[in-house]
This record gives C-alpha cells, sequence and structure tokens, in this order.
C-alpha cells in the first residue's frame, strides 16, 4: 500500500517519552502500511537511536530515525521530517504525547474532504489532583489552544507553500502560531477536527519551573515582528503593563531607600505588595493551595516580571522590533 500519512516526531534525549508515543503509533487502527513514523533528532542522541533501530526491528512500524547535526530545536527537526517523508499527509505530535487508536485514521478519513489541507486535532491533557500545581495549570491549557503541533497535519503541499516551519523559533515555543498564522493569512482553510485526539500527560516538573520557561519569551518578538495585527489579537492585546508597574514599584521603592526617602520607599513598596498579591492570588485561583506550591507562587511571581521583561526585550533587541 501507499504510505497515506507520514507522522514526523522531534525529540531529543527523552528515550522513555518517545517510547510511550510509539507504542500508540503501533496500535493505529489504519493500516500499518499505510503510514511511516520519521523521528527526528534534535542533535545525535544514542539512547534515541537504539529505541528506534529497536521498533524498526519489530516490523510493526515502518520507522526512520534522522538526527541533526547539532542542536536547532523542534521547528528545525520538523522540517528535515517532512521534507523527507513520503506521504501525502503529514501529522505532527510530539514525543512527549500518545495519540488516540484512531488517530491517524480519523485524519486521513477527514483529508478526503474537499478544501480541507490543514487540521487541528484534539488535545487532552489529564490532571490527577483536583488543584493542579502552576505548571500542570499551564500545560491544561493546551486544550484551548487552535492550533499547537502536539496534534496537527497539513497536506505536503500546504508545508511547502508555506514554507514549513520558521526556525529561527529555535524552542517550542510560538512555533506553532507562526506556522497557523502564515497559513491564516494566506486564506488556507484550518478545520478543527475533535475526533483525532492525542494525549498530553504531564511531566513532573523541577521547583520553580516557570522562571526557566520565561527565555521563550524572546520569540514573542520574532511573532510579532512577522505578524503584528495576528498577535495583537490571538496572543496579547496589550503589553504587560502589570509587570512594568512591578519593576518600577519595587526598583523605585529601593532607590528611594537608597536616597533616604523613607516615606516614598514605603509606598512604593506598599504597591509592589498589592501588585504582587493580585498576581500570586491569580496564579493560585485554580491550582494548589498546598504550602510548598504557595510558597514557589510566591518567590517565582516576585522574580517572574523582570525575567520576562528582560527576555522580551532581548527578543526586542536580536528580532529588531519594539515589543513592549
Amino acid at each position: 500500500m501507499e504510505t497515506r500519512i507520514s507522522v514526523v516526531i522531534p525529540t531529543y534525549k527523552r528515550p522513555l517519552l518517545l517510547m510511550d508515543c510509539i507504542k500508540a503509533l503501533a496500535h493505529q487502527t489504519i493500516g500499518r502500511d499505510a503510514f511511516e513514523v520519521i523521528i527526528v533528532s534534535d542533535g545525535p542522541d544514542r539512547l534515541t537511536k537504539e529505541v528506534v533501530v529497536s521498533w524498526k526491528h519489530t516490523g510493526l512500524l515502518d520507522i526512520e530515525y534522522i538526527p541533526l547535526d547539532r542542536k536547532r530545536g523542534p521547528a528545525a527537526a520538523r522540517n528535515r521530517g517532512w521534507k523527507l517523508a513520503s506521504g501525502e499527509l503529514i501529522a505532527f505530535t510530539d514525543d512527549d504525547c500518545v495519540p488516540d487508536p484512531l488517530w491517524l485514521e480519523n485524519l486521513w478519513e477527514a483529508y478526503q474532504w474537499p478544501d480541507a489541507p490543514v487540521f487541528s486535532g484534539r488535545v487532552i491533557v489529564p490532571l490527577s489532583a483536583d488543584q493542579p500545581t502552576d505548571y500542570e495549570w499551564n500545560t491544561a491549557q493546551l486544550e484551548k489552544a487552535e492550533f499547537v503541533t502536539a496534534n496537527c497535519a497539513c497536506s505536503r503541499k500546504i508545508l511547502e507553500q508555506t514554507g514549513g516551519f520558521d526556525e529561527r523559533f529555535e524552542m517550542a515555543w510560538r512555533e506553532d502560531s507562526d506556522l497557523q498564522f502564515s497559513i491564516s493569512q494566506q486564506h488556507i482553510p484550518l478545520q478543527p477536527l475533535p475526533e483525532a485526539i492525542v494525549v498530553h500527560p504531564v511531566r513532573k516538573a523541577r521547583w520553580g519551573v516557570s522562571l526557566f520557561e520565561q527565555k521563550k519569551a524572546m520569540f514573542n518578538a520574532l511573532l510579532f515582528k512577522k505578524y503584528p495585527a495576528l498577535y495583537r489579537h490571538r496572543i496579547h492585546e496589550r503589553p504587560p503593563f502589570n509587570y512594568y508597574a512591578m519593576i518600577f514599584s519595587i526598583t523605585g521603592a529601593v532607590v528611594a531607600l537608597v536616597l533616604g526617602g523613607y516615606i516614598p520607599a514605603l509606598m512604593l513598596l506598599g504597591i509592589w505588595v498589592i501588585l504582587l498579591t493580585h498576581f500570586v492570588l491569580k496564579r493560585l485561583r485554580y491550582t494548589s493551595h498546598a504550602w510548598p506550591h504557595v510558597l514557589e507562587m510566591i518567590v517565582t511571581s516576585a522574580c517572574i516580571p523582570f525575567l520576562s521583561v528582560y527576555w522580551n526585550w532581548y527578543g526586542s533587541w536580536k528580532y529588531k522590533v519594539l515589543l513592549w
């Protein structure tokens, strides 16, 4: 049977997660000869190669391992994968996802509809607790996203027409929105397909993970530079004025204190405490109230405005665009 679908999965040094994803693909209801799986490692990775080769030897999947010569990000990995693919329809998911058995069958059936070259499937994020952590809650918002690379599919023709993923997005951030905006600007139909399901379990995160996540904000500037109107409409309607107010108030309090202005310093400190409290309560609204988590929210909420603004301004400088 001619290969109909090529599944492209970027990965890097997460062989155990990748194994669960591959197992799910081996249980697809669509015929084994109807699809191929292309694993693209974002740089050489011996253990990942061994996982893929072991599956290839079973004969249960048409699967290939392709390494990039160096770490260049998931956008570059996906481009390498779909350009080497032989399928008419290119399906994307991530190494930490578990596709439903009917995933590819539903994608292929929908692809037979007229004028439906791009699909956005449904992402399910199972949460184990009634009150998840902040990281778990943020991950769960993938369920509301319009278009994410954890579960989407495009015809090869559309990827060639749009150029695929912009490889300047070197982290897993905004590269899917970039492709979505390119598709939108070219008036290409994007079909939501809730029947095509991928489960996205939440990985255990280290303490203070939200601080390390702020580096991704530099790519907001690149997306804004390419699609300013769509960025303001779909991503951020306005600059993060609350972050600037928090930075100004605490910095002003320190300066006033150094200069001997104790009353202005106390007033500015009070403003910062009010803003910080509002930010912490906002993050705790739907998340765990366990004291270790509350403490983490307090500490990280005090630091996030500085880091976020820094990385947004860094991106503005790097990509020569004013995003504030």
